[in-house]
């Protein structure tokens, strides 16, 4: 997020002596995207944060795609995807091209190691549990239907409550704002469907000073290195910038709605390299006296369309279920399923909630994808058999 963020203590002046009670100094860390031409923040470290013990590799997790995948609307059915796992870990990859993944995770393991995607961004949706995402930044809680957006680079943990459920895009670059809802300086405008005062950025700074085996894994190109140091990570006393961890709750965003169909990119709410990531909450639908709707049959022509189903009855679909993932792919129209057009006329509003990816090069199916698939997914608008 675009907006200047300080937590804990830091100096008066940047990159100048800043030293502890016993006399030492702190250690002054920049973090930022693009070089030194990107956002950033500085934190103030205990201990040098390139102080490693050991390092080695840990595991490689480059998807494994199916090669060759007919052109078709496939329909996965991820809760019958069983827990397991940790929250990184435990992801199960559905998803993905050279600029953006998706998996769902159903944890049951606790994390015992830190985390840092060096790869890019990520987002984590909460579908169904609570507890805290812990940052190098402080301390997010999080309950269901808040996006977690945690900034490339960034050392965490994600330590729920209860049992858990996300549905998770890793980006290989920044997950932003829509650049149509921000002014030049970066502040969302009137027309955004959600504002700063719905962001929640990190509630506390808890400075850890202990000393121990602490082990860091660090996820590069695809690849997952072990870092290991003597001093616990969580070990800032203060930051101040741009770059941190941030929440929005899905329950937050206001839909733009109007007297007839609103096409989807009123319904986005964040934008990375080649994709966007969209909302569909509760909302009212269209009032003009004659509106329709259910949205358009239309063709993809340059872009695969996924949704992820949380919650209610999508208007346009039957045979969906709470977890589903469609993915509408580029070249083949789709749209409402036999019978919803007509029966949406004359509605008032809809109780749905799903999240959309859209992506502007196609995606590949991972192997853990084709053994949740709902094989009679692309013959579902076939008219009903007398």
């Amino acid at each position: 997020m675009a907006f200047y963020q300080r937590m804990g203590v830091v100096p008066q002046k940047r990159h100048t002596t800043f030293y502890k009670p016993d006399g030492g100094l702190y250690r002054e860390q920049v973090m930022g995207t693009k070089g030194f031409s990107g956002i950033q923040s500085i934190l103030y470290h205990h201990n040098p944060p390139t102080q490693v013990r050991e390092t080695r590799k840990y595991a490689d997790v480059r998807l494994e795609y199916v090669e060759q995948v007919d052109l078709k609307h496939q329909h996965f059915k991820t809760f019958d995807v069983h827990p397991g796992g940790d929250p990184i870990f435990g992801r199960r990859y559905m998803l993905g091209n050279n600029d953006v993944v998706m998996a769902v995770c159903a944890p049951t393991e606790p994390m015992d190691y830190f985390y840092r995607n060096a790869d890019g961004d990520e987002v984590v949706f909460v579908h169904q549990g609570e507890g805290e995402l812990q940052t190098i930044f402080g301390t997010l809680t999080y309950k269901p239907g808040d996006y977690l957006v945690i900034p490339i680079g960034t050392t965490y943990r994600i330590v729920p409550s209860v049992q858990s459920r996300f549905l998770v895009i890793e980006s290989q670059n920044e997950i932003v704002p829509p650049k149509r809802y921000r002014n030049e300086y970066g502040q969302l405008l009137e027309h955004s469907p959600f504002c700063e005062r719905d962001i929640r950025l990190p509630e506390k700074l808890v400075t850890h000073v202990e000393s121990g085996d602490f082990e860091v894994r660090v996820k590069r190109q695809s690849v997952v290195y072990s870092y290991f140091f003597d001093f616990h990570p969580f070990d800032v006393v203060g930051w101040d910038g741009y770059l941190y961890p941030y929440a929005l709750s899905v329950h937050d965003f206001e839909p733009i709605t109007g007297r007839i169909h609103q096409p989807p990119p009123v319904h986005q709410t964040f934008a990375g390299q080649n994709f966007v990531i969209c909302s569909f909450v509760p909302r009212m639908y269209d009032y003009h006296p004659q509106a329709i709707p259910a949205p358009y049959y239309h063709s993809n022509v340059e872009s695969d369309e996924v949704l992820y189903y949380v919650d209610g009855n999508f208007m346009s679909r039957k045979g969906i279920y709470e977890g589903s993932i469609t993915l509408h792919p580029m070249g083949i129209p789709h749209g409402p399923h036999p019978g919803k057009v007509e029966a949406s006329i004359g509605k008032k509003e809809t109780q749905e909630l799903a999240v959309m990816l859209d992506t502007f090069h196609p995606l590949h199916v991972t192997k853990q994808a084709l053994e949740i698939e709902d094989e009679a997914y692309m013959s579902s608008w076939l008219p009903p058999q007398e």
